[in-house]
């Protein structure tokens, strides 16, 4: 990989917090510009921290869209899929169907009542399915470059709404991002409402679970991945990125909260998204969008 290039917009930041949309505040500032990191340091608390026997969760898998994509990717083991009974046809239902008999998968249809006990979510659309957790991968993989695309990395400071989570990761898997980094605690696990929102997308996102995200900042810079903190106290838009086209990571924060102030200083960047109307904050998946595809637009330059 090579040295990382000092983007001239960089400045050290001061200590203010708020959400990754953020709220409107008096205070600017941004993070520092740090010199070219020795790739062979030691890992931090950078790995997947998780046992692969429980995995990321994720075993329980609503939705047409979803179920479709979990057999269509064929990434981890399904072990039954179950219909809703009385469901008008439907060209995706003879698609799971059909995917169903491919990949030898055991399927079932049960009862309307029986199908709801079953279901974890508001809105299962009629099917249900049941698969292998998905498994964390290592944080440094993450960062081997995929042919000539260099790494685009997703760091999530304690998301704690599924409905945010699954957006977000379906946002992450079209824009094109190369693998996501969760934190083991204080922050929403992979559950059938992460599945259905993200609409199978976690099935082709390869995910890190870590001890902490600023130790896990600190590996990326080990590995000379620039950051990029979404905070709304920052001086610099996220449309004046600089290190884009770099390896790099976006860090968007819980909601309310945002990132922690040791997740900021350990940022190279903190940038913002700037605001015109009269809310003071975006969502953080609608946040995740913005930033996602200014980094997409920059690179396809």
């Amino acid at each position: 990989m090579s040295s990382r290039r000092k983007p001239s917009s960089d400045r050290r930041g001061n200590k203010g917090r708020n959400d990754s949309g953020g709220h409107r505040s008096g205070q600017r500032g941004t993070t520092p510009i740090r010199n070219k990191p020795s790739a062979d340091g030691p890992s931090a608390g950078g790995g997947s921290g998780g046992s692969r026997g429980k995995g990321l969760g994720g075993d329980q898998v609503e939705g047409r869209h979803a179920v479709r994509e979990l057999l269509l990717a064929g990434t981890r083991r399904t072990r039954e899929v179950i219909f809703s009974a009385d469901m008008d046809p439907a060209p995706i239902l003879d698609d799971i169907r059909g995917l169903v008999d491919e990949n030898h998968v055991l399927l079932r249809e049960v009862s309307r009542n029986k199908f709801e006990a079953m279901a974890r979510t508001d809105a299962p659309q009629g099917v249900i399915a049941f698969a292998a957790p998905l498994q964390p991968v290592e944080l440094d993989a993450l960062v081997r470059q995929r042919g000539n695309t260099p790494p685009f990395l997703l760091v999530l400071d304690g998301v704690t709404d599924p409905q945010n989570l699954g957006s977000i990761l379906r946002v992450a898997e079209c824009a094109g991002v190369t693998g996501i980094i969760l934190p083991r605690h204080r922050a929403a696990r992979i559950t059938a409402s992460v599945t259905k929102t993200a609409a199978g997308a976690v099935e082709h996102l390869p995910m890190a679970q870590v001890a902490g995200i600023p130790a896990a900042l600190q590996r990326l810079k080990e590995l000379e991945v620039w950051t990029v903190g979404m905070d709304m106290v920052a001086d610099s838009t996220v449309f004046e990125m600089r290190v884009a086209t770099d390896p790099v990571a976006l860090v968007l924060g819980a909601e309310g909260s945002g990132i922690s102030r040791l997740t900021r200083e350990r940022c190279d960047v903190v940038a913002r998204i700037p605001l015109a109307g009269n809310l003071g904050s975006l969502n953080v998946s609608t946040a995740a969008a913005v930033a996602c595809y200014e980094v997409v637009r920059r690179r396809a330059e």
